[in-house]
């Protein structure tokens, strides 16, 4: 029987074959840096986790009930010796693992430029970064190259030994953007930009996909990494020019309704402006960029002049994120609704001019008073709601 139940676990061991050991055997130099941490922590842990298995196994024998040799102290209850350690040596293994932890988490900071291509070469000025522009959409990876003007969508490739500088964001929920053989998962989100400093070694293709739980299709949300010589890079790029598709904001805004599953495409050309207005959350004409509404904060304001009919920053695209507020846009303000009447007041000192009572159906809450009518100063010029949309 003892031969069976051996013969048994073996199914246990082929299932355990079929791991992919990718992140202990990465193939570019920021995983490689990062498998080391890991490493460096688990064997420092050990150096207690162990001697405390092995001790409480020791005791436990040692002064097992039919054991009557062990000695019996049941006045015992100090040690200074035992003491010392027991508390100084976790207190070493945490000073080592605080100052690994701390090195690490600067040097591989992945905002941080590289220093090196790998442990025996440094990275020279020759040493130009290769600039990647990575989109997570709903479900699907986008990725622009700004130096050859192309994209790609659900596939990535990168020339090996050359420093990758990628720029993350979202088009709508948040993502991670994760290639376990390069370097570790960074988050895309929308309207931010995260950054990821790497490089990758050896030639081959590499698994990417979302390690964020972001809807229906995530299972599907997985892209090949293709690490490639010199040579095949600039076969790939060729290929992607030679391909004749291009990628407008039109063609970008059907690309980034919902979808799974989609098959590898490559577009010749793409808006060079498209990736600042995804990051901007302002790829439909006419609608006002985040980065513009803060420069507006910055000053203070818009004041009474820029109160006009300023498209919302939001990250739902209406119907095509499956939004309850239909297809039509809603606008912010299409002018200033004055407490009471519609009121009209021109530049001059002109009485104003009492217009249609507006609802107040809407604007007042439950038991809240009514309140008073603000006069507009001199300057100003006020019109009531001019579509359904702004009232």
């Amino acid at each position: 029987m003892r031969y069976w139940k051996f013969l048994g676990m073996l199914p246990l061991g082929l299932a355990l074959g079929g791991c992919n050991l990718v992140v202990l055997a990465p193939s570019g130099d920021v995983a490689a840096q990062q498998r080391d941490l890991v490493i460096i922590a688990t064997v420092l842990m050990l150096l207690i986790v162990i001697p405390v298995m092995a001790a409480t196994a020791i005791v436990a024998w040692r002064y097992r009930q039919s054991n009557q040799a062990a000695t019996y102290t049941p006045d015992w209850d100090h040690s200074t010796q035992l003491e010392l350690l027991i508390w100084a040596a976790p207190l070493l293994i945490i000073i080592c693992l605080g100052a690994v932890t701390w090195m690490g988490t600067h040097l591989l900071d992945p905002y941080r430029t590289l220093g090196r291509i790998s442990a025996e070469r440094a990275v020279t000025p020759q040493d130009k970064p290769l600039e990647v522009n990575v989109v997570a959409l709903d479900w699907k990876w986008l990725f622009i190259y700004p130096e050859y003007g192309i994209a790609s969508l659900n596939e990535l490739a990168a020339p090996v030994n050359r420093p990758l500088d990628f720029r993350i964001t979202s088009s709508s929920v948040m993502n991670s953007f994760y290639i376990p053989a390069l370097a570790g998962q960074i988050y895309a989100m929308p309207g931010m930009q995260s950054r990821l400093h790497a490089v990758i070694n050896k030639p081959g293709v590499y698994r990417g996909f979302s390690a964020n739980y972001s809807g229906s299709g995530f299972s599907g949300m997985r892209f090949a990494f293709r690490g490639l010589s010199d040579a095949d890079f600039a076969g790939w790029v060729d290929k992607a020019k030679a391909s004749g598709q291009e990628l407008n904001k039109q063609d970008y805004l059907a690309l980034e309704r919902p979808s799974a599953n989609e098959p590898v495409r490559h577009y010749a050309s793409v808006d060079s402006d498209l990736f600042r207005a995804i990051l901007n959350m302002c790829v439909e004409p006419g609608k006002m960029c985040m980065s513009e509404m803060m420069a507006i904060d910055a000053q203070g304001g818009m004041g009474m002049a820029g109160v006009r009919n300023t498209l919302p920053l939001a990250y739902d695209k209406f119907a095509g994120r499956g939004a309850v507020f239909g297809t039509e846009p809603s606008f912010v303000a299409g002018g200033v609704c004055l407490p009471g009447d519609q009121v009209t007041r021109m530049a001059d000192d002109s009485s104003p001019t009492v217009l249609a009572p507006l609802d107040w159906t809407p604007l007042q809450g439950r038991g809240l008073a009514r309140p008073g009518l603000l006069r507009p100063s001199k300057a100003s010029f006020i019109t009531g709601p001019t579509s359904k949309s702004d009232s």
